[in-house]
């Protein structure tokens, strides 16, 4: 079975709120160790620790940013909260969620963030792009799935997602893959 495969099998409310997006792809990120009742409050800590990125992953985040601004793909305008997802979730959703749905975290507004499951959005010119990620236990440890979900916005999607995607399939993603790895060791396994 694939990641793809693993992923939709789990119960997960993203399924369905996104029901109308094509999953991009998966990632399935091992998490070593954590002891038990780990939330992704525990992966929300983990994420926001400082690192030193490899050069590489640096340079293309910089490049993304100066592309929209010179461009200006990333303008409020692109982004109106009436195209959001947070005006789909439900009261429950809303109550459910361990950070205020429509909170700002970088590009990212998050959707919803459960205890096992959290969903971010990132909209602009090229892209209506959906973050969800899903916390499950296994023996010694965790597995992190992390899906991209793209919804077209206009003609420029098809492209934009054909000149980024080996830029994030084997550069970007692969690093901070490593740095999650390395930081849930560092803050959850070490003595």
């Amino acid at each position: 079975m694939s990641a793809a495969d693993d992923f939709r099998a789990l119960d997960l409310r993203c399924h369905k709120l996104l029901a109308d997006v094509p999953l991009h792809d998966v990632w399935v990120i091992e998490l070593e160790g954590g002891g038990p009742g780990r939330t992704m409050r525990d992966v929300y800590t983990v994420a926001a620790q400082p690192s030193k990125r490899p050069w590489a992953v640096r340079a293309l985040f910089t490049l993304r940013v100066v592309t929209g601004r010179l461009f200006r793909t990333d303008t409020p305008r692109h982004d109106p909260i009436s195209e959001s997802y947070v005006n789909r979730l439900t009261d429950e959703d809303r109550a459910r969620s361990l950070v205020p749905p429509g909170t700002m975290r970088g590009l990212f507004r998050t959707l919803y963030a459960f205890t096992d499951e959290a969903l971010a959005e990132a909209r602009n010119a090229t892209v209506h792009a959906f973050l969800a990620m899903a916390l499950s236990p296994k023996p010694g440890g965790y597995r992190l799935y992390w899906a991209v979900y793209v919804k077209p916005v206009g003609a420029l999607t098809s492209a934009y997602m054909a000149v980024i995607d080996p830029f994030r399939r084997y550069i970007v993603y692969p690093a901070l893959i490593r740095e999650m790895q390395a930081a849930w060791s560092r803050t959850y396994t070490s003595g």
